[in-house]
């Protein structure tokens, strides 16, 4: 029926972590390119591999020991991927659309054993390293890449100037060349109609909302990335620590809305969040876009407690599973909308019921 070996769910899916009912993830990206070597539109076959060859050099058939943790490393030549095995990786958000969808020699993708980290290489820069871990732990998250990218900087030179900082192939990367980012659930702000609100207060404060894959991407299920806008000119540790700060003035918003939803439009509200639960429960069919939006009312159901029998980290790998790449997978073929429609229905209710993997 479902087969869940096909799949490897990431650490950031399969662990809880602090304030974990509004902030999914935390995602620290760097961008930096070697120095030796032109960026990857300008380079040919044989400059994409050095590339390629110096990584693995340096990450390959060893344990590094990174910020108190041993981490080993594989990879995958995303060009021997299928569309549905590469896009898999785009909705565990270790890998970017851009990188799958745009075909090239000398893409890869290394990973360590519990998909915390990862590394494009040949992207839009050399390398996008990214740290990637549940609920917030943005700092956490930068001691990781800063260490990483530390060691990479041992073995090789990446392209950076004095005056400049670190450059890339992207003038908005230049500088510190880190995107830092958190995954947020917010329907409360949602249905108070407050969220463009939120977009204009955060753009002042230097940062951006996006939707649910990063830049260019639609929001899904009221999950949204926020990260900020400005690498050129402020230090790693300011950037950060701005976007901690606002991410917890984000979360006493949305507590806020949540709370006066609740004592304002109490049987509206827990009617939105029931009726989302017997859908899921018993549909025949059910498409992306429906389930992300009942699964976000049931996930808010149950931390106000209108729902009580289903576990948080369940929600968390609905989200996932139920998307197309995850679902084809599960089911071992590629299959059309209609089809695919109805079985995540069946997934739903198999994981709802207990029964799932």
């Amino acid at each position: 029926m479902f087969n869940d070996k096909n799949i490897s769910l990431s650490n950031w899916i399969k662990n809880k972590g602090s304030k974990d009912d509004i902030i999914l993830s935390s995602r620290i990206r760097l961008a930096r390119n070697l120095k030796m070597l032109p960026f990857p539109r300008q380079s040919n076959k044989q400059q994409l591999d050095k590339v390629v060859d110096i990584i693995k050099d340096i990450l390959l058939d060893k344990e590094l020991e990174i910020a108190g943790d041993k981490y080993k490393f594989n990879y995958i030549e995303m060009e021997k991927l299928s569309p549905v095995k590469k896009m898999m990786y785009v909705e565990k958000n270790l890998s970017s659309p851009h990188f799958v969808k745009n075909d090239g020699y000398g893409k890869i993708l290394f990973y360590d054993q519990d998909e915390k980290i990862s590394i494009m290489v040949n992207e839009e820069d050399h390398l996008r390293i990214q740290i990637l871990l549940p609920g917030l732990q943005i700092k956490k998250a930068w001691r990781i890449a800063d260490q990483l990218d530390d060691i990479l900087e041992r073995d090789t030179e990446f392209a950076f100037s004095k005056d400049w900082g670190y450059l890339s192939a992207c003038p908005t990367n230049v500088g510190t060349g880190l995107r830092s980012s958190v995954m947020v659930h917010l329907p409360g702000l949602n249905l108070s109609n407050n969220i463009n609100r939120l977009f204009e207060v955060v753009g002042k404060l230097g940062l951006t909302v996006r939707g649910i894959y990063g830049e260019g991407s639609e929001s899904a299920g009221n999950i949204y990335q926020i990260s900020n806008q400005i690498t050129l000119g402020s230090k790693e540790e300011d950037i950060i620590e701005n976007l901690e700060s606002v991410t917890k003035q984000v979360i006493t918003q949305e507590k806020n809305a949540r709370n006066k939803l609740f004592k304002e439009r109490e049987v509206f509200i827990k009617d939105e969040i029931l009726r989302s639960y017997g859908k899921l429960k018993y549909a025949y069919s059910i498409s992306t876009s429906e389930a992300m939006e009942l699964l976000s009312y049931v996930k808010l159901g149950m931390e106000m407690g209108v729902i009580n029998e289903i576990d948080s980290l369940l929600l968390k790998r609905l989200f996932i599973l139920i998307r197309p790449a995850h679902l084809q997978s599960l089911i071992g073929e590629e299959v059309d909308s209609t089809k695919r429609d109805l079985k995540r229905a069946e997934l739903i209710q198999t994981e709802l019921n207990g029964k799932g993997g």
